[in-house]
């Protein structure tokens, strides 16, 4: 695979049921073009759930349709982060049951990006300090860090697979 305009990331699986890991293999799998066999451990935030995570190098683009493919279990934890590459940002996928899918562009070290127009957009629907510091909490994805926190440092530590597209 040439690495021109790739780029890489990470995909970290928060808890799954068991009965669901392998389905989250195969999506995994299928978005990378290759098999993707996972060393899932124990989730300490949440006995009975496991948790994996894989790096994976892959098209700019990847980190979307990675999320795309695992949100189809709405009972799993998972973030999906892809790095900054030549001529396009950053981004972060977050999903937790409840709150569902965010998406936010990210800095070269990781921050959240909030443009212009998303600023000016906020301003313009919100009238008084508590709504707008509520939408830009929703903006940077408070809620979701609140529910994925405790299942981050569950991980701490725990094996990191690396994966590479093929084709």
């Amino acid at each position: 695979m040439s690495t021109r305009g790739s780029t890489r990331g990470v995909v970290y699986v928060h808890s799954s049921p068991s009965a669901v890991c392998p389905h989250v293999e195969w999506a995994i799998s299928g978005t990378l073009g290759a098999r993707v066999d996972l060393k899932w451990t124990a989730q300490p935030a949440s006995p009975g759930q496991l948790r994996a995570e894989c790096g994976w190098r892959a098209p700019a683009g990847t980190g979307a349709k990675l999320a795309a493919a695992l949100k189809a279990w709405p009972m799993i934890r998972f973030e999906v982060t892809e790095e900054p590459s030549a001529g396009v940002d950053g981004e972060r996928f977050c999903f937790a049951p409840g709150l569902g899918l965010w998406h936010g562009r990210t800095s070269a070290n990781g921050d959240i990006v909030v443009g212009e127009d998303q600023l000016r957009a906020l301003v313009a629907m919100t009238r008084g300090g508590e709504s707008l510091a509520h939408k830009l909490d929703e903006l940077l994805a408070a809620s979701w860090d609140e529910a994925l926190e405790p299942y981050r440092h569950a991980g701490d530590g725990a094996p990191v697979t690396w994966l590479h597209q093929v084709g």
